[in-house]
């Protein structure tokens, strides 16, 4: 397989590069600080994208897109990721909010939902995880009881990232089986000023809006909300979770910023202990290794396959290694210096010592890697149980 993007795909994240550096001020580290001029920067940035036609490029033209390819989108995550996500929180509707809605979702869905998604104005949470269930979403107890036409809605969820700024919330609930639904997991849409929810917002080391408490008291939810059909939760959440996790590219912030402390460095490179050296190769390489394996699940969700989910949890557990490896490497090389924050390499040593901050979670984040690796070994030992019976 070539994975070389082409002249359109170079000129394409020349353009998007040229972009940030005119729209983000330096020392830019993404819009989940307790200024709240960084997330009006990214609502402004993402606005001109829209204008432009590089926020949804590679929708279908019937809902705001350019019908570009997932490869065309692939360059636009690199890039935005690479410089922390000048989209700010609108890269998760981007992502996988508005494709899912797009596979699962009603016209009526489709036509209130995804026209705001690609015009750069609505932003969205995840109301999966759960205080007793964590990573496995299929123990979550938040509770949806019919009532009358529609649905009461009752439970906490945690680690809610985005929930104070969101419109939005993408929740997973629990439905009891009667003698008309088959009960099981569903997928509510659910708007966030919506009466009985209630955000708490939790400190932590990750900076503003990364991790909230989001309380649901009997909260109304009509039947027109709910995606993919009553029971339907379980299908809708892992084609999700495979459009997250290869979405994540976090392997492009990792690169940058080895070359960026390559650079750094020149002139005393030589100086550095060959342990430390071979080092900041081996990150390189694992580097490398995650960006080709998230190819491997974009070419497979290119032709349609069905692996795709399978490689989405490969990939994923790939960034995540290489993104704590990537930390630990810049924080040894640099030292007491990635701390100091001040001078004027304050931007370059700001951006290592965040990317050190939120790798401490990345194995935990977006589904912990047990969960990732337990994917894949269901899948390669499914596979190979249905070759020994044939």
């Amino acid at each position: 397989m070539d994975y070389e993007f082409g002249e359109e795909g170079n000129q394409l994240r020349s353009l998007l590069r040229e972009l940030i550096h005119e729209r983000m001020p330096p020392g830019f580290l993404g819009a989940f600080t307790d200024d709240p001029e960084d997330l009006a920067i990214t609502q402004r940035f993402c606005k001109e994208l829209a204008a432009r036609g590089l926020l949804t490029l590679s929708w279908p033209e019937e809902f705001g897109g350019q019908a570009g390819s997932l490869w065309d989108q692939t360059v636009v995550r690199e890039e935005m990721w690479a410089h922390h996500e000048p989209r700010g929180a609108q890269y998760m509707g981007l992502n996988w909010v508005g494709p899912s809605i797009m596979e699962f979702g009603t016209e009526h869905q489709k036509a209130v939902h995804l026209p705001p998604i690609a015009a750069g104005e609505r932003i969205w949470c995840q109301g999966f995880s759960e205080p007793d269930a964590g990573s496995d979403l299929f123990a979550l107890s938040t509770r949806a009881i019919p009532q009358g036409d529609g649905w009461r809605i009752s439970g906490q969820k945690i680690w809610t990232s985005y929930a104070e700024m969101a419109g939005y919330c993408f929740l997973a609930t629990r439905v009891p089986e009667t003698d008309d639904e088959p009960g099981g997991i569903t997928i509510f849409l659910i708007p966030m000023d919506r009466e009985g929810i209630e955000v708490r917002p939790i400190r932590s080391m990750l900076g503003r809006h990364h991790l909230n408490e989001c309380f649901f008291d009997n909260v109304w939810a009509s039947s027109d909300e709910i995606l993919g059909g009553v029971g339907g939760g379980s299908k809708v959440i892992r084609r999700t979770l495979s459009y997250e996790r290869v979405g994540i590219a976090r392997y492009a912030r990792c690169d940058r910023l080895l070359s960026l402390l390559s650079r750094s460095l020149e002139g005393t490179w030589d100086t550095l202990p060959p342990a430390l050296r071979t080092r900041w190769n081996k990150a390189l390489i694992k580097v490398r290794t995650a960006r080709l394996l998230a190819y491997r699940c974009v070419a497979a969700q290119v032709r349609g396959d069905a692996t795709s989910n399978t490689l989405a949890s490969v990939a994923r557990v790939a960034v995540t290694q290489c993104d704590q490896e990537v930390a630990e490497t810049l924080m040894q090389v640099l030292g007491h210096r990635a701390l100091e924050g001040a001078g004027a390499d304050a931007p370059f040593y700001g951006a290592m010592e965040d990317h050190w901050r939120y790798a401490q979670a990345s194995t935990v984040a977006a589904g912990a890697i047990e969960v990732q690796r337990e994917t894949v070994a269901r899948s390669v030992l499914g596979r190979a149980s249905g070759s020994r019976a044939s």
